[in-house]
């Protein structure tokens, strides 16, 4: 499995969240504040952010517990 496989399951998951409403790539982009094309890359295999790889390995080293409660903490983070 490649980074853009993983942008794919994760866009699905959102989908998901919103019911199944179909989330586009541009509303995706600005949700994750970067640009449609840096995106669109990410999502084609292009181009990858840098440090997504070594997040995921050091994610896949928890638990499931502590993989939500970690990224529920960086998600009240981010809005501050």
């Amino acid at each position: 499995m490649d980074l853009a496989d993983v942008f794919n399951i994760l866009h699905n998951a959102v989908e998901s969240e919103y019911m199944g409403k179909k989330i586009s790539q541009k509303e995706m982009a600005k949700k994750m504040g970067v640009s449609m094309r840096t995106y669109q890359d990410w999502k084609i295999g292009t181009s990858a952010p840098q440090a997504a790889r070594v997040v995921l390995k050091m994610l896949g080293e928890l638990e499931d517990e502590d993989i939500v409660r970690v990224v529920r903490k960086i998600n009240r983070l981010k809005d501050l």
